[in-house]
């Protein structure tokens, strides 16, 4: 290790311990802020609210920073060229795995996504295997699991997981038994020789073949930049809505009209989600609402994968790639797995508590 590395550790270890402050310090500071110099009193409504937005903004966006370096530093070196090969040679059972796995850890802005899934099309990856990551590349990615874990407790983040990576393998096995990649654009077919993979998007250049350190460094310093400028405000309308819920509407009308697990709230949940548009990020502190106004985990789970495993910018891109029946098929995928889940979770007790709500 030279001096350069030497440096740039130390200066790591000292703005980790200073995260490590600021949020052990979190809670006390969104109770002066509240109760403190806003003078609202703890049991009432506004001063519930205002607690929640304050609590979660500071810890989600804390989250998000460290991650966002933590990841881009560690996939710096990526070289998806090896990766085209690997997932072009496997065996198609470890594929559907591979190609999940792969979009649980995508990068985290969703630009990326797309031109990952045409460059695997026409690099002639096996086409269920390419699905295996579409699908799973919303549902999950690794802020969303450290979220879910601070926020809802480990049981639940793991479920969440395993539940997102069983529907892409899933999904990509039943695109492959169906040959539903009939129904590509020409746009999107294989080609013969190599496809460069890497995603065209505002996220930074990549960094050399075989980066210092300090490339590294910088590399993930601009991408948690560039993307903490697109998904905060995500988090932070989320957090603002979730606020809204835990602070205004009646838990009484929440329970009544939600609370009671009825077989047909988890499909209606899931329908009402696939419509609308939202970051992750911001879609987690809203299941934490709804989960603390009683709403059944499935139903609240259901609803927000709806939201973010598509999207009206995803389906109009996609548009380009996907004829009109393969784009009806894969929200029809999409729909099926969002209302499996939530039974799922609604059935299964362990996955309802969480272990700080």
């Amino acid at each position: 290790m030279d001096m350069n590395e030497k440096r740039l550790l130390g200066k790591g270890v000292a703005a980790l311990v200073l995260w490590t402050a600021v949020y052990a310090a979190n809670d006390s500071l969104a109770a002066w802020l509240t109760y403190g110099l806003l003078g609202l009193a703890p049991e009432s409504t506004a001063g519930g609210a205002v607690h929640f937005f304050v609590y979660d903004t500071v810890k989600i966006l804390l989250l998000l920073g460290l991650m966002v370096y933590g990841v881009a530093f560690a996939r710096a070196g990526l070289r998806t060229e090896r990766l085209r090969a690997r997932l072009a040679g496997t065996r198609r059972g470890v594929g559907y795995a591979l190609g999940a796995a792969f979009g649980a850890v995508t990068p985290f802005c969703s630009c990326s996504s797309i031109p990952l899934f045409v460059g695997f099309t026409t690099a002639k990856i096996p086409f269920g295997i390419t699905m295996s990551f579409l699908i799973t590349s919303p549902m999950i990615n690794e802020i969303a699991v450290i979220m879910l874990g601070s926020l809802l407790g480990w049981p639940f983040a793991l479920a969440y997981v395993a539940t997102g990576m069983l529907a892409g393998i899933a999904g990509g096995l039943f695109m492959d038994a169906i040959r539903a990649d009939r129904w590509l654009r020409p746009l999107a077919k294989p080609k013969p020789g190599l496809v460069e993979l890497r995603p065209i998007c505002a996220c930074g250049a990549a960094p050399s073949p075989r980066p210092s350190w300090e490339e590294r460094h910088r590399f993930a310093l601009g991408e948690t930049r560039n993307i903490f400028r697109k998904v905060a405000p995500w988090a932070v309308a989320g957090v603002g809505v979730g606020a809204l819920l835990h602070g205004y509407v009646p838990e009484a009308w929440v329970v009544e009209h939600l609370g009671a697990g009825q077989w047909w709230t988890v499909p209606a949940a899931a329908a009402a989600g696939i419509p609308l548009y939202a970051n992750v990020t911001g879609v987690v502190p809203v299941l934490e609402s709804l989960l603390l106004k009683g709403v059944p985990a499935g139903t609240a789970l259901a609803f927000c994968l709806g939201t973010v495993a598509v999207s009206l910018p995803e389906l109009l891109m996609l548009r380009q790639v996907m004829r009109g029946k393969l784009l009806a098929l894969f929200l029809g995928v999409l729909f099926v797995f969002c209302t499996l889940a939530g039974w799922l979770f609604n059935a299964t007790p362990l996955l309802s508590l969480s272990g700080t709500l």
